[in-house]
């Protein structure tokens, strides 16, 4: 019997899905990684003909036992930076969709895997720590995955660049996304039955486009000619059932995720979120977002140089394209050169497209999903120092890896989001003027490592910084929250296939980024030398892509030959005390309400009639929404219609629908809440009100403060539908 196996790899800030899963990771300040990988075999017979999802139409090997669970992390929606712009200004102030961890576990009776995605920019360290140290007290087969939504709350690192980016470590916000990953798989535990799994590949048109064509086109040409695109399209898709063939859950690789821009300050789980509301949505019938059987998530790909505004950059002041190596503008410099999605400057519409784009391709993938996925399974897990590695290059030459740093070129920031001082995209001179203020505040980098990262220009030298300023911890490797690199995956992956050729026939390889671990991006040698973002942003210099690859090729070897428990587990990465960190967030104040005002008191309200298609508004006296904690399973906002035959109010919408916005302003230590409906097409005519919950702070004796729930109520409104006379 042939026998056909599938192998998944992931690095860094990538990782993992189909078959298996390779994850790497790389830690900070010492430059670990953390490599994983999870295994799964196809062992179908080559001219049979592809088995049906009906798992009763013939005779299998013993099914897995497949769990699927979900649950909230979304986390205080007020005064908590956001993160993914590194925007001090972009804090947190109410909801568009709330945030869910999605979980699935496949065991096969000897061994378990468990993969994660959740709606956060990226997993960090302190993130993975947490979750499987202190909750789990596991990590060789979990991976934990982000969908690189740059409307997630901050606050869940644990070095100093990142932490300064997001006000430091804000225990309510990594609170609330380890209890949600950790609840998710515990949800996942309890549901875990005997399963199936099919798998599906296909392409998605019209939803990316690659931010660095410059970079991208230095790549040789015979390595671009394999490939009809310079963005990754094809996506992959796993579709799980229960023995009677009826669907538990769907897991996918997708597109790069922020549409919502910089100027959002709306929690929000952007266009992957949409996907993944949009089919469970259709699945599970009857319920409220977040909730039902049904699971499906998008989890991210390859994705460091795709961009989903698809109708590119250009300057925005003018019209004209900017710049095709610098992403400048004449007038206005990088500020003015902005990528714009399908729908142009509207981020919802922007989000909205995209996300629909993904869920009908996915609805037609699994659909299709025929191919069962069968087979023992595979785990390892590595720490890898990544600051000094010798890379074999060829026969005769080696390369090897530097201490991480940061280019100039990294603080122009991308066409999604630019830098706000005078830095280009492209640079490979440094600037008297910046390297000196770097020189005088953190001191010049070695020659060395300057030596080590040409032609990359030093703007920040994070290996060799102990201190910053007045903040005595060590900087991370790894700043500013971007993705990673997507297309210079190709020589890495074509490299993996080779090494499994020799034990896996037809090896299947797919990657899935931003876990465990967040490393900035990867680029291929070749794009290095250009020094865009992507390049600048690669913080262990031109051969960590070679590097990665090698370190890859170890554990594919290692599970083709049954070795994963001789691995080495290396050096284990710190793991910081709470007082060992910092927090620049200062405490949410007491709350204070207008005169002769109660608070949930309506301040402006309600129309008395909506058509569908419209926006019913209403404005509350508020709290502010960190005194209300996570709000975990509980909800800011319902829409309740009103039922005639049974006198009772039904919740049809709640803050995790796509139909509802919930604004929170804070003016001084005054707060409103502004609710919105945005009314869909298919809403019944009837009658509704608008509801709305929250806690604020109150004053009891000289010292002692109290928190006190609170909840408001529109007056009640008709909603009708439109009529069309002919």
């Amino acid at each position: 019997m042939a026998q056909r196996k599938t192998v998944c790899c992931g690095l860094s800030s990538l990782e993992v899905t189909l078959m298996a899963l390779f994850v790497v990771m790389t830690a900070v300040s010492v430059g670990l990684i953390s490599v994983m990988a999870i295994h799964w075999e196809d062992r179908s017979r080559k001219k049979e003909p592809e088995p049906t999802v009906n798992p009763t139409a013939g005779p299998h090997e013993n099914p897995y036992l497949i769990g699927v669970g979900r649950a909230d992390c979304t986390g205080p929606p007020g005064d908590v930076p956001l993160m993914g712009y590194a925007n001090l200004e972009q804090t947190a102030a109410g909801i568009h969709t709330r945030l869910f961890s999605r979980a699935f576990i496949v065991d096969n009776g000897s061994k378990r895997v468990v993969f994660v995605t959740a709606d956060i920019g990226m997993v960090s360290q302190r993130l993975r720590l947490e979750c499987c140290l202190i909750q789990c007290n596991v990590q060789d087969n979990v991976i934990l995955s982000g969908t690189h939504t740059h409307s997630g709350l901050g606050g869940y690192f644990q070095y100093t660049l990142f932490m300064i980016t997001s006000k430091g470590y804000i225990k309510p916000s990594i609170k609330a996304i380890v209890n949600g990953i950790v609840k998710s798989i515990e949800i996942a535990h309890r549901n875990i039955k005997p399963g199936r799994i099919y798998m599906s590949k296909g392409e998605l048109e019209e939803s990316n486009l690659n931010r660095s064509p410059h970079s991208y086109l230095n790549n040789p040409a015979e390595e671009r000619n394999k490939y009809k695109s310079n963005t990754d399209k094809q996506v992959t898709l796993l579709k799980f059932t229960d023995l009677d063939g009826d669907g538990l859950g769907m897991l996918r690789m997708a597109v790069r995720c922020p549409l919502m821009n910089y100027t959002n300050q709306m929690v929000s789980s952007d266009n992957m979120g949409y996907a993944s509301y949009l089919l469970e949505q259709e699945k599970n019938i009857g319920f409220l977002p977040g909730e039902g059987p049904f699971v499906a998530a998008f989890a991210s790909s390859n994705l460091g140089d795709a961009s989903p505004n698809i109708r590119g950059p250009f300057c925005a002041n003018t019209g004209l394209p900017c710049d095709y190596l610098n992403s400048s503008c004449p007038i206005g410099g990088l500020k003015m050169c902005v990528a714009l999605g399908p729908a142009g400057s509207d981020m919802f519409n922007n989000t909205k497209i995209i996300g629909e784009n993904i869920f009908k391709r996915a609805k037609d993938l699994y659909g299709k999903a025929r191919q069962e996925v069968r087979g023992p399974l595979h785990a390892a897990h590595q720490w890898v120092n990544m600051t000094d590695v010798t890379v074999q290059l060829n026969s005769t030459h080696t390369g090897r890896t530097c201490k991480p740093a940061l280019g100039h070129s990294f603080a122009a920031g991308t066409t999604d989001g630019g830098g706000d001082l005078n830095f280009t995209q492209g640079a490979v001179e440094g600037d008297p003027f910046w390297d000196g203020i770097r020189d005088a505040l953190l001191g010049a980098p070695s020659n060395e490592t300057q030596d080590c990262h040409q032609p990359k220009p030093i703007l920040f030298s994070t290996g060799e910084v102990s201190t910053v300023l007045f903040l005595p911890f060590s900087i991370s490797d790894q700043v500013r929250p971007e993705t990673f690199h997507g297309l210079e995956l190709w020589r890495y992956t074509r490299e993996i296939e080779l090494e499994a050729q020799g034990t896996f026939s037809n090896a299947e390889v797919v990657v899935a980024g931003l876990c465990n671990i967040y490393t900035h991006y990867i680029t291929t040698y070749e794009e290095y030398q250009i020094q865009r973002y992507e390049g600048a942003s690669t913080i262990y210099g031109p051969h960590t892509l070679s590097a990665y690859i090698q370190k890859f090729r170890g554990l594919a070897k290692a599970i083709a030959e049954g070795k994963e428990q001789e691995l080495p587990k290396g050096p284990e990465p710190p793991f910081f005390k709470d007082s060992q960190l910092f927090s620049l967030l200062p405490a949410a104040a007491v709350d204070k309400k207008p005169i002769n005002t109660t608070f949930g008191e309506v301040l402006e309200q309600v129309d008395p009639e909506y058509t569908v298609g419209d926006v019913a508004s209403v404005t509350f006296v508020a709290g502010n929404p960190r005194h209300s904690g996570d709000m975990r399973d509980k909800t800011f906002v319902t829409v309740e219609k009103y039922h005639n035959s049974t006198a009772s109010w039904d919740v049809v919408h709640t803050d995790a629908s796509w139909e509802t916005r919930f604004h929170w302003l804070k003016n001084g230590a005054e707060s409103n809440a502004t609710i919105e409906w945005h009314i869909p097409l298919s809403a019944q005519a009837g009658s509704y009100r608008i509801r709305h919950f929250g806690h604020y702070k109150q004053r009891k004796g000289f010292l002692e403060t109290v928190i006190m729930a609170y909840e408001g109520v529109s007056d009640v409104f008709r909603v009708s539908k439109i009529t069309y006379y002919y």
